[in-house]
């Protein structure tokens, strides 16, 4: 029989040895602060000591999920790395171009040196765990980053002290203030050259906002660069790890005049310190420090750090302002979710006695390991080896081993409260998106919403293992990235991967090699293209064979008629008398409706017409519905050879949105493209511009408005109608259809 205990070592208590003591001798092992231990003795079969697995438990309010954003290059993993390595949550620093990071742990990611998917990396820090979450900077990547913002209370944007702000950061930003999070700005490789803080941070405010204040300054920059100034204190900190050092005197007016822009901006919120401030009177660093955490958590007041993450300088004040003016999940307060039983809404409280409420954020499909599921829980909590209600599926879910994420690495814990960020295996129906609660109060969060894919691509198995290896992969990389879709193009007989640019789909091609071993290659898509007739005609064709014995005849009639554009295909009869037997009709039909998938111009299927069988005759020994499905066929053909056949293009709405200083460029891209612009919205800076354009000249289109844009440009396409191809593109897709 197995023995457990709980051993706590309460705040406050004295650090020191435990020895537990059960069935057999065990080891002894060192209790910190804050930790929680759960022992569990081997039974009478053991031979060896008790095994103990730490499971560190936090309430909400010694928790802090934060973000990390920036452009792609900023320095987020190597940052991250030496935050983990700080914080002792690892005992060697990582380096992106060895591959040797925590949290880029993917084969592409270590080939290509640059995040792909959000990791997971919790550390402690002064008695809290940080759950970090790292995200690519890489735009066609947003879906990690959408996923990573839903699931925290605080951001900290990075940004390159030699690039300054750039696309990619505004972006974020963007994603960030959406959700209204608190955020830090964190200026790094201060070390490089051409690196300038004041310049950047001159760039920040300029395109961030003027509540982005600094609360450090350096010491000296570039290969210079030996440390930082506390604003608040006014005392210098410089070395690996930080120590106490003198403030250059070139350094002084800088500390004072941003050390009062500082002072003036954080006593807005507490009305005391405002008289105070006015009246002259000094304010107290603990009071500077207060009212810069709750003006950081209000979002009134972005705080500006700096320092070299590679280098490892400068950290440890970003992971104390991460603890001191980011908030905790208890902090944050209430999130919103709807009771899936009664409809209603209701207040999903942080809190371990609140009914369970977790949203799976990220799922990650391995063909050894089998789906993990990535969660947050918001109320309540989940223990290991336990069941939970899939509230958007309404379906029981078997829990095993609850585990929390390091990277690739998986620690197992017992049970993870409200506010906390962990992962179980093999859920059988969720996805992400989904709530897991309780079957008897069933609440149910929002879902992440996602951008629509952007770039489609025709993929194409290599090999026929391959072909029968794709149908069940391409789903599962999909379920991983719901910014990936699938889906069969039946009139060109190609199977589509869309996605959010050609990095993004280069990458899923990746995975399904090395995770799958489905080796594909990709191509531009064939353009859907349609034929019809312009004008009325009639068309006879008569099927007569005699081969001894029973031959063949059929005899039809059609009249064919052009239909107005989007009417589809119809088919009628007018048969009178008899002249052909009712039980012969639908075989007539069944021949011109295979016939019409193949037009007579370029073999495309034929659309917008109307096709009447008004007479023919029959034999009474040799007629068949093979003779008279033939008949039909031919007849049709020969109907639209006469109609005077018009290839049909596909034509789609757009919706661009970029800056209004890219407008001329983009219109005379669309004018170069055969596109019509319906109009223009200017709004907030950025010009809304709606267009249609023949789908074959806008099948690269995001990757032409990320060049013309500089990235700063989006777009939707959604397919609108048919409509007659010039003659010269007409003539173009002929030849090359042979």
């Amino acid at each position: 029989m197995t023995v457990g205990w709980d051993i706590i070592a309460q705040r406050g208590s004295r650090a020191g040895t435990l020895q537990l003591h059960g069935r057999r001798p065990v080891d002894s092992l060192t209790v910190r602060t804050g930790d929680c231990y759960n022992a569990r003795a081997f039974d009478a079969r053991a031979t060896t000591s008790t095994e103990v697995d730490k499971v560190h438990h936090y309430g909400s309010e010694r928790l802090c999920n934060v973000v990390l954003l920036s452009h792609s290059g900023a320095g987020k993993t190597s940052l991250v790395e030496a935050m983990l390595f700080n914080s002792k949550a690892i005992s060697r620093l990582g380096n992106p171009d060895d591959g040797t990071t925590t949290s880029d742990y993917e084969p592409d990611e270590i080939r290509r040196k640059i995040s792909i998917g959000l990791s997971i990396l919790p550390c402690e820090w002064r008695d809290s765990k940080l759950n970090i979450i790292d995200t690519p900077g890489y735009p066609d990547f947003v879906a990690e980053v959408k996923a990573g913002v839903r699931v925290s209370e605080g951001a900290v944007i990075v940004v390159c002290a030699a690039s300054g702000v750039e696309v990619g950061t505004e972006q974020v930003w963007k994603y960030a203030d959406e959700r209204k999070l608190p955020c830090l700005v964190f200026v790094n490789k201060i070390d490089r050259e051409n690196a300038n803080f004041f310049s950047v941070l001159q760039d920040v405010q300029t395109k961030l906002g003027t509540r982005c204040l600094p609360i450090q300054v350096p010491i000296g920059s570039q290969k210079e660069f030996q440390g930082v100034v506390d604003l608040v204190t006014r005392k210098g900190y410089a070395g690996t790890p930080l120590q106490e050092t003198e403030v250059p005197s070139s350094l002084l007016s800088e500390v004072d005049s941003h050390r009062e822009k500082l002072v003036e901006a954080v006593v807005e919120v507490d009305d005391g310190l405002i008289a105070k401030y006015l009246d002259g009177e000094e304010i107290s660093e603990e009071e500077i420090y207060r009212c810069l955490g709750e003006a950081t958590k209000l979002g009134k007041i972005v705080p500006v750090l700096l320092g070299c993450a590679l280098s490892n300088r400068a950290i440890t004040p970003l992971l104390d302002a991460i603890h001191d003016y980011l908030p905790s999940p208890k902090e944050r307060g209430v999130v919103t979710a709807v009771n899936a039983s009664t409809g209603a809404e209701e207040a999903a409280e942080p809190t371990l006695e609140s009914p369970l409420s977790a949203l799976v954020f990220k799922t990650n499909t391995d063909p050894r390991a089998g789906k993990i599921s990535c969660f947050r829980v918001y109320s309540g909590c989940i223990s290991s080896n336990s069941q939970v209600w899939n509230v958007n599926n309404g379906a029981l879910e078997r829990v095993g081993q609850v585990f929390v994420l390091r990277g690739k690495t998986q620690e197992p814990v017992s049970q993870l409260e409200a506010g906390d960020i962990g992962a179980v295996a093999k859920l059988a129906s969720t996805a992400t998106g989904d709530t897991l609660g309780s079957r008897d109060h069933p609440l149910k969060l929002a879902a992440i919403e996602f951008p629509e894919p952007v770039l489609s691509m025709a993929i194409r198995p290599r090999s026929r293992a391959d072909l029968d290896k794709m149908s069940t992969a391409l789903p599962k990389i999909c379920e991983d990235d719901l910014t990936l879709r699938v889906q069969r193009e039946a009139d060109i007989g190609e199977m589509l991967l869309g996605g959010m640019g050609e990095t993004h789909l280069d990458v899923a091609a990746d995975r399904l090699s090395h995770k799958f071993g489905v080796e594909v290659s990709m191509e531009l898509p064939k353009v859907p293209y349609k034929e019809t007739i312009t004008v009325p005609v009639k068309a006879e064709y008569k099927h007569k064979k005699q081969t001894g014995g029973h031959g063949q005849y059929g005899h039809v009639l059609l009249e064919l008629e052009p239909l107005p554009r989007g009417a589809g295909f119809q088919f009628a009869d007018r048969i009178r008398g008899g002249a052909i037997p009712k039980n012969y009709i639908p075989a007539v039909e069944k021949g011109v409706n295979e016939a019409r998938l193949e037009g007579v111009l370029a073999a495309y299927p034929v659309i917008d017409l109307k096709v009447t069988l008004y007479d023919g005759t029959f034999h009474a020994v040799d007629s068949s519905d093979m003779a008279f499905k033939i008949a039909g066929a031919q007849a049709l053909k020969k109907g639209l050879a006469d109609g005077q056949p018009v290839l049909l293009e596909p034509i789609v709405n757009m919706r661009i949105t970029a800056p209004e200083t890219f407008t001329g460029d983009i219109i005379g891209d669309l004018n170069s493209k055969r596109a019509r612009v319906l109009g223009m919205t200017p709004a907030s800076g950025v010009n809304v511009i709606e267009a249609q354009a023949p789908a074959a000249e806008v099948l690269r289109y995001a990757i032409d408005l990320r060049s013309m844009t500089q990235g700063r440009g989006t777009f939707t396409t959604e397919f609108r109608h048919y409509e007659q191809a010039p003659a010269p593109v007409a003539q173009k897709v002929m030849a090359q259809r042979g």
